[in-house]
Formats: C-alpha cells, sequence, structure tokens
C-alpha cells in the first residue's frame, strides 16, 4: 500500500473510446503526490500501439492546485497535456490558469461557452486584468522562494506530528500519510485519533485553541460531520493546514 494510484490499475481501466486521463498531481487530505509522470509515459507509449491500430491518442491531465507552491511543478517532467491551477492554493487571487501543450497542433482545446471572439473563440468575455497579473506575481514569488517554503512547511509539518505522537501516544494516534518510499507534500498532516466511537465535531468541541473543520469547503452541502478534514491552529502558534 503506497496511498498512490496504481498505474497499472489506470492502464487497466483504459478502453478503446478513452480519450483522456485525468489525476491530482497532490491529494488534498493525504498530500500524497502521484506518480504523474510516470502514468504520462506508460500512456505515451500505450499512444503508439492505439494509432497504429487506427485509435485516438490519450490525452493526459493532471490538477496541480493542491501541489503548487509547496514543492517544484515542471510540466516537462510531468509529461502531461493539460495542466490546471488555481491562485489561492498559493495566495493569489482566486482565479485559475490551464496549461496546454501545443494548443491546436498537438492538444484540442473547446470552448464551454459562446459569444465574443477577442479570447481566440475559447471563451466569451474579456480578461480579468488585476486577477491574471495577481496570479502571474504569485506564481513568480513562490517559484523563487519555493525551497525556503517548503523547507519551513515540513519542519512545521513534523513538529505538529512529533507533537500529537508525544501527547497521545503512538497506540491511540496513526499518521495516515506515511508511506515507505512515496512522497507527500510538506504542508499536510492527515492522522486519525482512535478511540470508540469517536467523531469529529466532538472532538472539536473539546478544542479551544483551534480553528477547525470537519470537512472540506468544496463538500459542504453533504453534510457528514463523521471526521475532520483540516485543522488551522490559532493566530500566534505554528500553523500546519
Amino acid at each position: 500500500v503506497s496511498g498512490q494510484a496504481e498505474v497499472d490499475d489506470i492502464l487497466t481501466a483504459v478502453r478503446p473510446t478513452t480519450r483522456l486521463v485525468t489525476i491530482m498531481l497532490a491529494n488534498n487530505e493525504t498530500g500524497i503526490v502521484m506518480p504523474v509522470p510516470e502514468i504520462s509515459q506508460r500512456i505515451k507509449a500505450l499512444n503508439q500501439e492505439r494509432v497504429a491500430a487506427g485509435l485516438p491518442p490519450i490525452l493526459v491531465h493532471t490538477d496541480a492546485a493542491q501541489a503548487l507552491g509547496k514543492q517544484r511543478v515542471d510540466v516537462e517532467d510531468l509529461g502531461v497535456d493539460f495542466l490546471t491551477i488555481v491562485g489561492h492554493k498559493f495566495y493569489g487571487p482566486r482565479i485559475g490558469a490551464l496549461y496546454i501543450r501545443g494548443l491546436g497542433e498537438f492538444t484540442p482545446l473547446y470552448p464551454m461557452l459562446f459569444g465574443g471572439g477577442q479570447e481566440r473563440n475559447f471563451r466569451p468575455g474579456t480578461e480579468n486584468t488585476p486577477m491574471i497579473a495577481g496570479l502571474g506575481k504569485a506564481a513568480e514569488l513562490v517559484t523563487q522562494n519555493c525551497e525556503a517554503y517548503e523547507a519551513h512547511m515540513r519542519d512545521v509539518r513534523d513538529y505538529l506530528e512529533e507533537r500529537l505522537e508525544a501527547e497521545f501516544g503512538q497506540k491511540r494516534i496513526h499518521l495516515n500519510s506515511q508511506f515507505p518510499g512515496t512522497q507527500r507534500l510538506p504542508n499536510t498532516c492527515n492522522f486519525s485519533i482512535r478511540g470508540p466511537r469517536l467523531q469529529g465535531h466532538v472532538v472539536l468541541a473539546q478544542c479551544r485553541v483551534l480553528i477547525a473543520s470537519v470537512g472540506a469547503a468544496c463538500h459542504s452541502d453533504h453534510g457528514d460531520h463523521s471526521s475532520c478534514s483540516s485543522v488551522s491552529p490559532s493566530p500566534g502558534r505554528p500553523q500546519c493546514c
């Protein structure tokens, strides 16, 4: 068990009608980094067989939103055709960007909405210049300082995990993302507190120095309060979230 998506399972799931494989670069709950370069390489090798058989090639997309700002992200190393990012994951404005390899030549892009053609007919409307500039500047800053940011986040995460084990003991705490040989993001700590009938919202109700939620914001409408998704220490305390 590695916590990663299994490359062989992904290839097994491919059908003659498959046109796109999409996978997150790093998991937002566990921090586990997925084997995207290997997936891309295997898909490219498979594409040679598909083209020879008269089948369309498969494109590879990765969602790098969680990884950018926490580790180096290089599309050439990843070998993907599409890559998406969002600014608010690295202290930028709430705007996203889509990388496309060889747009129009090797990789297609089709509009979801139609209207004015000033955006090369990919989307209607006028670009949001201030937010685009903010995204670019935020990306520049995290690129320049990535090693320092990564080292700091790793130190804080490791400190948190050490304190958790010291406070609860290894029999009552389980660090869920520590798999031998598996890379994980430096800012993410995923753990379980062992005990009969423990529920996230009950545990958090006893915490007076934490700002926390029992689920991801994107799943807030599900009403599941059985587990704690993210924890942010109060201002003035070491943060790892």
